[in-house]
């Protein structure tokens, strides 16, 4: 066997490795991604550098087979096919700037970064390295986030195993340091397992059910409740009656997932119910793709599918509160997060429905990325998911 071969496929069984470990749900084993750059930088060819980005990228989204199968009730090969189609993105921007020059290496890798933190190759550019900043730098902020770019360009430089000691030096650190975020008393984000009939059934008593879950976590001392994505279903005026009955009198207000029919297309949101008031609170930036934003139909003119509203409301209120929301899939992406930080918010709030991953990983590493974040920049997280 030719050791060149050897090589090569130690590699990519390491890249492999990275993307298993880093991305295993576990918020302190997310440096393990930083090891992907490295194994990128070495390889001698720009085919294995193409394969040490498939291998991490697949390794990382290993479960979007069996999501798509599950939340299609479809064949396992449609849940194959995208699965292949989301990394497509990712390898190609990896191995179309990949350079035998060590020289240029940094320079590339920083346009990788940026590429992939950002529309439109950040749209699918979720098990980004640089989600790690948070695990090696807590409370850095800013500061934390241009050290992690640094040291990721500085680990695909000729210097890179010193660098790689570096990093290693601040994980271990941080492990031995870390405490978990805080959250305000008065807040309190509500956990549900009602599995698929979240946000698909409807009737009195399934809201009664909800309202009951409500007001054992209001007695409980909090002010601020919140229910998961799509917690609410679809959002009509009968609902938004019944709610506004129960609460009145109340000082709870509550922040919860609904859908929002807007003519041919549906906006996934967050809502805000108070005793006397409700509204839309926010309009999610990135659905899932292909799932839920599906732009190819209103081009060809069908209806149907999730509106994204990329850069839209980052920062939103409630009373004089300032919040940053993620819901479900933005929190696996990069520029949702960097773009509500800019609005310096006081609390990160994360909900997702996650009943088609129960058994899988998926809904562990969504909260350790948004955990990640928030402790980079010092913010008080709220989480929500139904499973």
């Amino acid at each position: 066997m030719r050791p060149e071969f050897v090589r090569s496929s130690a590699i990519v069984g390491a890249a492999t490795a990275s993307g298993l470990v880093g991305w295993s749900g576990q918020v302190l084993l997310m440096p393990a991604t930083l090891a992907f750059p490295l194994l990128w930088s070495i390889a001698r060819k720009r085919r294995v550098a193409a394969l040490v980005a498939a291998a991490y990228f697949l390794a990382a989204s290993r479960e979007l087979p069996q999501v798509v199968a599950t939340f299609y009730m479809s064949d396992p090969w449609l849940g194959l096919a995208l699965w292949l189609v989301a990394s497509a993105g990712f390898v190609a921007v990896h191995t179309a700037l990949w350079s035998p020059s060590s020289s240029q290496r940094p320079a590339r890798y920083l346009a990788a970064i940026l590429l992939m933190s950002f529309p439109p190759f950040g749209i699918v550019g979720w098990a980004h390295p640089i989600t790690a900043a948070g695990v090696l730098f807590p409370d850095w902020g800013w500061w934390g986030l241009a050290v992690m770019t640094v040291g990721l360009t500085g680990l695909v430089s000729r210097k890179g195993p010193v660098v790689a000691v570096a990093l290693g030096s601040f994980w271990l650190w941080s492990v031995a340091n870390w405490t978990d975020t805080n959250v305000a008393d008065t807040w309190r984000g509500v956990d549900l397992q009602f599995g698929a009939s979240l946000g698909r059934q409807s009737g009195l008593q399934h809201e009664r059910d909800l309202i009951a879950i409500v007001r054992v976590a209001a007695s409980d001392g909090a002010h601020f409740i919140v229910l998961p994505e799509s917690g609410l279903g679809l959002w009509t005026p009968t609902k938004r009656q019944l709610w506004l009955s129960e609460l009145s009198g109340s000082p709870v207000t509550i922040i919860a997932g609904a859908v929002v029919v807007n003519g041919n297309d549906y906006d996934n949101v967050l809502v805000t119910i108070t005793g006397n008031s409700s509204g839309v609170l926010y309009r999610e930036r990135m659905p899932v793709p292909g799932a839920m934003w599906q732009p190819w139909l209103r081009w060809s003119g069908e209806s149907g599918g999730a509106r994204a509203y990329f850069f839209a409301n980052p920062v939103v209120k409630v009373g004089s509160t300032k919040i940053a929301p993620l819901i479900c899939y933005e929190q696996l992406i990069v520029w949702p997060v960097l773009q509500s930080m800019l609005g310096d918010p006081d609390v990160l709030l994360a909900v997702g429905n996650g009943w088609w991953a129960r058994g899988m990983s998926i809904v562990d590493i969504q909260r350790a990325s948004t955990i990640a974040w928030a402790r980079l920049f010092s913010k008080p997280l709220v989480l929500s998911f139904n499973t």
